[in-house]
C-alpha cells in the first residue's frame, strides 16, 4: 500500500507539468495566430498611412479615375499619378456577385442532393468528383475563362447584336463561381448533414414531405452555417487575381455592365508590385492602400457573416 501511494505522489507532479506544458504551448499557439494577424494589420496600416500622407483618402475612396503612372521626375509629364480606387473596388464587386450568383445555387443544391437524396454508392463517387473542381490551379481557371469562356459569351452577344468586349467581367465571375462550388456545396453539406435526424423525422411524422421537410425545417436549421460557407465563398472570390487578369483584363473601368472590361483590387495591387519601382514612391504604397482596403471588405463579410449566423442561429437539444 505504501508503495502504490508513493507511486502516485511521483506521478502526479509528472502529471501537472505534463498538464502545463500542454496549456503553455496551446495558448502559445493561439497567440502566435492573433500576433501574426496584428502584424500583418499594422504593415498595412504603417505604410497605407504614409501613402494618405500623399493622397487624400477621399480622394482615394472616392475618386473614379485610376492611373497610377507616375513620373520619375517632376518635370516629366503625368508626374502626379490619379489614385481614385472606385473603380477598382466596383469591378471587385461586379466579379463577386457574378461569381456567388453561380456558386451559391449550385454548391448549395449540390450539398442537398448529396445530403438528402443521393445514395452511399453515389455519394462517394459524385462528392469526390466535385471537390475535385478545388484542386485544379486558378491559372487553369484563367485560361479556360480566356479561351473557351470569353470567346464564347462574345460570340453570342455579336449573334444577338450586342457588343461585348473581348475580356468581360461576365466570363471571369463565371468561371469564378465555377471555382468556388466546391467550397459552398462543402460546407453546406456539411451543415445539411449535422441537422439532427429528429427534425427531419418530426417533420415526415406531422404529414410533411420530404421536400417540404428540405424546404422548411433543415434548410432553415441550416442557414447559419449555409450563410458562413457563402461569406468564405465571397472573400475567396474577392482575392482571386489570375481568373480576373485573363479573362477581365487589366482596363480600371468604373461599370456595373457586365459585358465590359473591368479590373480588380488584387489584380493591381500585384501591377503595383511589379517590375522595378522605388519601395517608397506613391505608386508602389498605393498597393499597401489597396490591401487594407481589401482586409477592411474581408472583414465586412465576416462580421456580416456572423450576424446573419447570430440572427438566424437556433438551440437543439
Amino acid at each position: 500500500m505504501a508503495d502504490v501511494k508513493s507511486q502516485v505522489s511521483l506521478t502526479r507532479p509528472n502529471s501537472k507539468l505534463r498538464e502545463q506544458a500542454i496549456k503553455v504551448s496551446l495558448m502559445a499557439s493561439s497567440m502566435i495566430a492573433v500576433l501574426v494577424t496584428i502584424g500583418i494589420v499594422f504593415s498595412l496600416a504603417v505604410e497605407a498611412l504614409r501613402f494618405f500622407s500623399e493622397v487624400n483618402v477621399f480622394d482615394f475612396l472616392f475618386g473614379s479615375e485610376w492611373s497610377p503612372q507616375t513620373a520619375m521626375r517632376a518635370d516629366q509629364v503625368a508626374s502626379k499619378g490619379a489614385f481614385g480606387a472606385l473603380p477598382l473596388l466596383a469591378g471587385t464587386f461586379l466579379i463577386s456577385i457574378i461569381a456567388l450568383m453561380v456558386a451559391a445555387p449550385f454548391g448549395i443544391y449540390s450539398a442537398v442532393y448529396l445530403a438528402e437524396y443521393a445514395s452511399s454508392k453515389r455519394r462517394a463517387v459524385l462528392k469526390p468528383a466535385l471537390e475535385i473542381l478545388a484542386g485544379v490551379p486558378t491559372v487553369v481557371y484563367g485560361f479556360f475563362a480566356a479561351i473557351v469562356i470569353a470567346p464564347a459569351i462574345r460570340g453570342w452577344g455579336q449573334a444577338i447584336g450586342l457588343d461585348i468586349a473581348s475580356e468581360s467581367a461576365l466570363a471571369a465571375g463565371l468561371v469564378m463561381g465555377v471555382m468556388i462550388i466546391p467550397l459552398v456545396s462543402s460546407i453546406s453539406d456539411d451543415v445539411i448533414t449535422a441537422v439532427p435526424s429528429a427534425l427531419r423525422e418530426g417533420s415526415v411524422g406531422l404529414g410533411a414531405t420530404k421536400s417540404e421537410t428540405i424546404r422548411r425545417v433543415v434548410l432553415p436549421a441550416a442557414l447559419p452555417g449555409i450563410a458562413g460557407g457563402l461569406m468564405l465563398a465571397a472573400s475567396r472570390a474577392v482575392g482571386e487575381t489570375m481568373i480576373v487578369v485573363m479573362a477581365a483584363g487589366l482596363a480600371a473601368n468604373l461599370t456595373f455592365n457586365p459585358l465590359e472590361a473591368v479590373t480588380t483590387v488584387t489584380v493591381q495591387i500585384v501591377m503595383l508590385l511589379t517590375g522595378d519601382q522605388e519601395f517608397d514612391s506613391t505608386k508602389t504604397l498605393a498597393a499597401f492602400a489597396l490591401g487594407l482596403a481589401l482586409f477592411v471588405i474581408t472583414l465586412v463579410f465576416n462580421i456580416i457573416g456572423n450576424m446573419i449566423v447570430n440572427r438566424f442561429k437556433e438551440a437543439y437539444d
